[in-house]
C-alpha cells in the first residue's frame, strides 16, 4: 500500500465521565495518544471530536439540541475514512463507528500493531 489511510480513532470520549470535563479531557488525551503512532506508520489519524467540537462551539443551544453533533459528525467522517482503530473501553459511539465501518467493508483494527505500515514508493 503506497497511499496513506485515513484512520478514525474510536474509543470512549464522554462514556463513563458523568459529564466531568476533566474525565472527558482525559479520554480525549487517550484517543490522541494513538495519533502519532498512526502518523509514524505513514497514515493520517483522525478523531471525530477534532471535527465535531468546533461545530458545537459554532452552534447556538437550539441547533445543538436538535441532534447529537458528535455522532453525526463521526458518521459523516466515516464516509471518507479508510479504516478504524477501536481503542478499548465502553463507548456506544465507538461501537457504532465500528458497525458502520464493517458495513462499509472497512478494516477495523483493535491495536496499533495491526495497522500495516505504508510503503513509500521509490522516487
Amino acid at each position: 500500500m503506497t497511499t496513506p489511510l485515513l484512520i478514525l480513532i474510536a474509543g470512549p470520549y464522554r462514556s463513563g465521565t458523568d459529564g466531568d470535563p476533566a474525565l472527558i479531557a482525559r479520554n480525549l488525551a487517550r484517543l490522541e495518544e494513538a495519533a502519532a503512532p498512526i502518523h509514524r506508520l505513514g497514515h493520517v489519524p483522525m478523531i471525530g471530536e477534532w471535527a465535531a467540537l468546533p461545530i458545537l462551539r459554532g452552534m447556538d443551544e437550539t441547533d445543538a439540541a436538535e441532534g447529537d453533533v458528535m455522532y453525526e459528525t463521526a458518521h459523516r467522517l466515516l464516509q471518507h475514512c479508510d479504516a478504524v482503530l477501536r481503542l478499548p473501553g465502553d463507548s456506544a459511539g465507538a461501537d457504532k463507528d465500528v458497525e458502520i465501518a464493517l458495513e462499509r467493508g472497512l478494516p477495523v483494527y483493535r491495536s496499533l500493531d495491526e495497522i500495516p505500515a505504508r510503503e513509500v514508493a521509490a522516487a
